[in-house]
């Protein structure tokens, strides 16, 4: 039976890189995998999916407008579907994900953020968090040991940004994973 899943962490979890690796588990396999990601996430190109850690495959990169039903029955059939930033799909397209599952039983596998530097859910993992049969947190740490469950976008200078639109692409150099505590110390300080 297929399942809707979310594997959702903090900046700098891994969640990249677990989804190549569960591709390179399907396709070991000999099983086809539909991998792909929203065409807001150009940080490593258009239609490329890297890790940190080196891993990398090109993607089916997905406009906020297209019906990823749609799209996956004309690209042909697949055994399983890995979607990569999943947080930037509209709910709309998480819909869209479950109808797969629910009418193809073909198993989806999302990873993704749960929340942006603000503490506030993106649309995406809203509607991924209310619809997915098995949710999975992959955990990271902050630097104080602690469970790191903020995303926190720091500025040029270290500093912690709390304004500015939900959006912004970035690495290490504009988000550090933090434990709650830490983060609004560190509002607190500066």
């Amino acid at each position: 039976m297929a399942k809707l899943y979310f594997k959702y962490g903090a900046m700098g979890s891994s969640k990249s890189a677990q989804a190549l690796i569960t591709k390179f588990n399907y396709e070991e396999r000999d099983m086809s995998v539909w991998l792909i990601k929203p065409s807001i996430d150009t940080r490593d190109g258009a239609d490329l999916i890297r890790s940190r850690i080196g891993l990398e495959a090109r993607a089916r990169i997905l406009t906020p407008e297209e019906n990823i039903a749609e799209a996956y029955h004309a690209a042909g059939k697949h055994d399983v579907i890995i979607a990569d930033e999943a947080q930037f799909f509209t709910p709309a397209q998480i819909d869209q994900l479950r109808e797969l599952v629910d009418e193809e039983d073909l198993p989806v596998l999302c990873f993704g953020l749960r929340t942006d530097f603000q503490t506030h859910f993106f649309p995406g993992a809203r509607r991924l968090m209310e619809l997915a049969d098995s949710l999975t947190e992959i955990k990271t740490v902050c630097d104080c040991g602690r469970k790191a469950t903020v995303n926190a976008r720091i500025d040029g200078a270290g500093h912690i940004v709390t304004e500015g639109s939900q959006v912004l692409l970035g690495g290490n150099d504009s988000y550090v994973a933090m434990c709650h505590r830490c983060w609004m110390r560190r509002i607190r300080e500066q």
